[in-house]
Order: structure tokens, then sequence, then C-alpha cells
């Protein structure tokens, strides 16, 4: 069981982003793609997880490469960066993906479920794998949120912070605070609006 709900963590986050890419008129991952994530077999889990980690990651790289191209040119990235990015649109993405974590976070708790035990990501010490597992699903809806927010933004709508990481110091751009307290106020909204979804019939 451990092993279909892996697999199924990244076929639900392959068919939003398809959802995506189709809106904007992009190319979709083709049928091809869920029939190998569903043909994977391996002995444990954590091999499973990595063959599913690596195809992840290549599909992210095409996805990303993709939508990008829908940002204004000026604050567009080169590639998607996570953790500790320079570049204010990545950033931005961060920022929105952590507000993400923390409502799937709330609703997990709310259901009774056990927040750091994941399926598709790693169990690890101070690590909400299951939380993660669960934000897979729902990065698209964030995207797509951004992609419309951000087109008006412009290179002077971000601010450069000196920083130390590692003992080293660099800058990182991040959203002026105006603009950061509008985003996370609009994504909240965005997130209590009602949508209507077909009634679930059994038998």
């Amino acid at each position: 069981k451990a092993f279909y709900i892996a697999k199924q963590f990244l076929i639900g986050k392959v068919e939003g982003q398809n959802i995506l890419l189709n809106k904007y008129g992009l190319r979709t991952y083709p049928p091809s793609v869920t029939q190998i994530i569903k043909s994977f077999n391996e002995p444990n889990l954590v091999m499973l997880r990595r063959r599913l980690n690596h195809i992840e990651g290549k599909i992210s790289e095409q996805y990303f490469e993709q939508i990008f191209r829908l940002f204004p040119e000026k604050i567009r990235p080169t590639n998607r960066k996570g953790f500790k990015a320079y570049d204010g649109l990545n950033n931005t993405f961060n920022l929105a993906y952590t507000i993400l974590l923390w409502k799937c976070y709330r609703a997990l708790v709310k259901a009774h479920l056990e927040p750091y035990l994941g399926f598709l990501h790693s169990i690890q010490p101070y690590r909400p794998s299951l939380v993660c597992d669960f934000v897979e699903l729902y990065r698209h809806l964030v995207d797509d949120f951004l992609i419309e927010y951000c087109q008006k933004l412009k290179p002077r709508d971000f601010i450069a912070k000196t920083e130390t990481f590692n003992k080293k110091k660099g800058k990182r751009i991040y959203l002026k605070k105006a603009l950061t307290d509008d985003l996370t106020d609009k994504l909240h909204d965005y997130f209590r609006r009602e949508v209507r979804i077909p009634r679930i019939k059994r038998g």
C-alpha cells in the first residue's frame, strides 16, 4: 500500500502540472509518463523513492522551463531554485510554497493524520514528510496564482538584502515588504475561494 500511495502522489503532481500546462497552451506530459511511474517495481520503498525522485526532478525541469516563459522577461530566472535562492522570482515561489506547506500542515492535523509519516518523501527528523507529499498535489495551483500575480512586477518591486550562508556573504533578492504583504493576503484569499466539484456517487 505504501508503494501505491507514493506513486499516486507523483501521478497527482503530474496531472496537476498538465492541467496548468494545458491552460496556457504549453507542452503537456504524454500518458506514457504516468504509465512509467505505475510500472516501477522496486524491492523496497527506499529504492522506489529514489526512482520517483529522479523522474520528478526531470519533469520539474521541463515544467519550469516552460512556465517561466509566462513571467515578465526582466524578472525571469533561468531555472528553478528552492532553498537559499538568490533571485527575486524564485524567492517569491519559495514564499508562496511555504504558505501552501502550512495550509497542508493544518489540514492534515485537523484530519488526525501523522504529518511526519511520509510516502513519497523520506522520513527525516524535523521534516513533515506527509505534508511535503500533499504539497506536491497543490503546487500547480500556487503556480497558476503566481503567473497571474507577477505579470505587472518589475525589477524595482524587489529589494536586495545581504545575508550570510555557510560563512559566505551574498545578496539575495526579495519582494519589497508592501508587496510581500499584498501577495500573502491575496494568496490566503485564493485558498478561501469556493469552487464547484461534482458530487461523489457510490454504487
